[in-house]
């Protein structure tokens, strides 16, 4: 199945917060689609459902997920596998995500997406985690790469190898994140170019774009964190040029979760993705024609 089949691949869209809410309804900006976080909307009423029911009527929906914690070693929550299901079948997104990560041990959560230790055990664990899923949901899971900012001593293969095989062996699609790949990138020190080589283009499925902060700490070391706390920055934008030359148009989402611009300036970062995309998929054509 094609997991972005019910959206055109040339359509830019926002991550829903409850500060638009209102806004999104009084001023209803031509998007593609919105995007909200599954969890956030697993009570069965209440403000946020009335919001997103109205919403769903006149936009297309993806959901994305950070409370599976698809990495960990404690069985799956069924309780919130369950309740995903539930939200998909009432609301029928186009697209279902999640982060590959980990949030839990031994019942003990962690309010943070941790990176794995990108190992041949990590990856069987990993892809029997999804595939687990998809049956619970009766259709394709999208994986976000993370933005991380540590490796582990024992991993056997590079993140790009253990995403691209996640894929691979479990049948899922990919959410790739250019400003997580870029955070990550600069980060550890590797060519996002490489990365981006090694996926299957077939399995990406959606981008993700969002701003980033820098920071020095006292002994001259620079970080990139992956605030969702500002515009798209230049380099991610150029990023994300090489990223459609490589897969072409796909359903693009900006997200921005802190410091929340006024609702029109979020959907003109959309626009100017969307912009993107056919200005830099119509030089694509040209060149492989």
């Amino acid at each position: 199945m094609n997991a972005s089949s019910s959206l055109p691949p040339r359509c830019a869209g926002i991550g829903l917060r409850g500060e638009h809410h209102a806004a999104l309804l009084a001023l209803r900006p031509s998007l593609g689609f919105i995007e909200v976080h599954s969890e956030n909307y697993f009570g069965r009423g209440g403000p946020p459902a009335h919001w997103l029911r109205r919403a769903r009527e006149h936009y297309a929906l993806s959901l994305h997920g950070v409370g599976l914690s698809l990495g960990s070693a404690d069985p799956l929550q069924v309780k919130h596998l369950r309740r995903l299901r539930e939200l998909t079948d009432e609301l029928q997104p186009a697209l279902v995500s999640e982060h590959l990560s980990w949030s839990g041990v031994d019942g003990i959560f962690a309010n943070d997406l941790l990176p794995l230790p990108h190992t041949r055990e990590a990856l069987a664990h990993v892809v029997a985690r999804v595939q687990q899923v998809q049956e619970a949901l009766g259709r394709q899971l999208l994986l976000e790469n993370l933005s991380s900012y540590l490796r582990f001593s024992d991993d056997e293969m590079p993140e790009w190898a253990f995403i691209a095989e996640v894929a691979r062996r479990s049948g899922c699609a990919l959410l790739l994140d250019v400003n997580n790949l870029y955070v990550s990138a600069r980060n550890h020190g590797f060519d996002a170019l490489d990365y981006l080589a090694a996926l299957p283009a077939e399995a990406v499925a959606q981008y993700h774009l969002a701003g980033h902060t820098h920071r020095r700490f006292d002994d001259g070391t620079d970080i990139l964190l992956d605030t969702h706390s500002h515009f798209v920055s230049d380099a991610v934008w150029a990023l994300y040029a090489q990223v459609l030359q490589r897969f072409g148009a796909r359903p693009t989402l900006i997200e921005w979760d802190a410091g929340l611009p006024p609702l029109p300036a979020l959907v003109a970062e959309a626009h100017k993705a969307h912009a993107f995309m056919d200005e830099t998929t119509e030089h694509r054509h040209a060149c492989f024609a």
